[in-house]
């Protein structure tokens, strides 16, 4: 495959909604092969990959906390649709032929290994994927932080977003087709300006450690190794 990647580790944050594929809820086999086949195409470049899988496919917390439901309850539900989306991810890749381990913030040492920091490390030195699931393992933080917490634990060189649209816009580009598209943003701007792209914390816990994140299509064929180059459309976000 042609093209030096301009990065040698990445933590690809995909959100539980983009596993969805056609459907309303749920995970769609066909999808979760696609990225799976996206993600083996990222290894072959040389460039070793994470991923942290958001849990809205399943359940968000926030819809279940809006409802009457404890908020903390609501959370650590979300948490373990996120480890089922984690093992349908590892089944995805695995039948691709690439080597996966999938660690969870809550230990469920039954179907998953245990968070270990050195752990994860030695794995991706190996050449494995490793799927960072339960996010935080506390309530109150998204799997947007957690994306960003395992990034710098990592020592990721970028924090990818693969999403629904190549970028990030003024405004939602589905209902509005003036929306203006931005190639480059600060973590200032992001923040100043609300921009829908990851939660602040996350965005400060990035900055705070000076790793880039870079927003582009999951559901584009071949956008991830492209952004990974440095071609194809995505929007950076860094000092």
């Amino acid at each position: 495959m042609a093209g030096k990647p301009n990065y040698k580790r990445v933590l690809l944050k995909v959100s539980g909604e983009a596993l969805m594929g056609p459907g309303q809820y749920g995970i769609d086999v066909a999808t979760v092969d696609r990225i799976a086949h996206e993600v083996k195409d990222a290894l072959a470049l040389g460039v070793e990959v994470c991923m942290v899988i958001g849990g809205g496919n399943i359940f968000r917390g926030l819809s279940g906390a809006a409802d009457g439901m404890d908020r903390s309850s609501a959370d650590y539900m979300g948490m373990l649709a996120t480890v089922m989306n984690a093992l349908a991810m590892q089944n995805g890749l695995e039948r691709s032929g690439v080597a996966t381990r999938v660690l969870s913030a809550i230990p469920m040492t039954s179907v998953c290994e245990p968070y270990i920091r050195r752990r994860a490390e030695r794995h991706m030195e190996k050449g494995r994927v490793v799927i960072f699931a339960a996010g935080t393992g506390n309530p109150f933080f998204t799997t947007d932080t957690a994306a960003a917490l395992r990034a710098a634990e990592m020592n990721c060189d970028a924090l990818m977003k693969g999403t629904n649209v190549d970028g990030v816009y003024s405004a939602d580009p589905k209902t509005n087709p003036q929306a203006e598209r931005y190639d480059q943003l600060s973590y200032m701007d992001v923040l100043s300006r609300d921009l829908k792209v990851m939660d602040a914390s996350a965005v400060s816990l990035s900055r705070e450690n000076g790793i880039p994140i870079i927003v582009f299509s999951i559901q584009q064929s071949g956008a991830f190794t492209q952004v990974l180059k440095g071609d194809g459309a995505c929007t950076i976000v860094q000092s």
